[in-house]
């Protein structure tokens, strides 16, 4: 997560543009981040990224300073794409995983990018059928490394159901996960049982 000087949150509570520029900045990629995992969409992402900021600087009045600033706006962000995903009532699509920031192995391995890339698309199509919420959860917890606490904060719930809706994400994923991938052994052997 990106660190701010502490002086531009000071001064864009005194109402400081400049200041506030400097803090959407700092913070762009992460809620970019958040807002794609969750709505599957760059253009959607990208929608959700400004009303997050929007909705920041019109709310920077409220923001209680002795609070992480990283969690206020990732709060800001997750709400929203939240109640995205409710208006829409649609089934979520597949996520494509964000470019990694640092530098590509400059001898990729042919077999090692086409598994890494079916392993992302199955965890994305896993993660897309939870609920909002749980989904929101587990991103904090494993994308952002978030503490229960951090997370309960974030989402505005008590810590003890951000583990409980944890545990039934993990138990979720692990089940459909672990039916997935019977499913994939039995296609590859249509007409045979599995070599044990």
């Amino acid at each position: 997560m990106t660190t701010v000087d502490n002086t531009w949150i000071l001064q864009a509570l005194q109402g400081d543009m400049e200041a506030f520029t400097q803090l959407v900045e700092a913070y762009q990629r992460p809620v970019f981040n958040l807002c794609y995992r969750m709505l599957g969409d760059a253009q959607e992402a990208e929608d959700a990224a400004q009303e997050t900021f929007w909705r920041a600087y019109q709310g920077m009045k409220k923001y209680d300073p002795s609070r992480s600033f990283a969690t206020w706006l990732l709060s800001i962000a997750a709400h929203y794409c939240i109640d995205q995903q409710r208006k829409r009532k649609l089934p979520m699509v597949d996520i494509d995983i964000l470019p990694e920031e640092d530098a590509p192995d400059p001898s990729p391995n042919p077999e090692k990018v086409i598994s890494k890339q079916m392993e992302n698309r199955v965890l994305h199509r896993l993660l897309d059928q939870l609920q909002p919420q749980d989904r929101a959860a587990v991103i904090l917890r494993y994308w952002y490394e978030m503490s229960e606490e951090e997370i309960a904060s974030t989402l505005q719930l008590s810590t003890s159901a951000v583990k409980s809706r944890l545990f039934r994400a993990r138990r979720q994923l692990a089940e459909e996960y672990e039916s997935s991938s019977t499913s994939a052994v039995l296609e590859r052997s249509p007409h045979g049982t599995p070599a044990i």
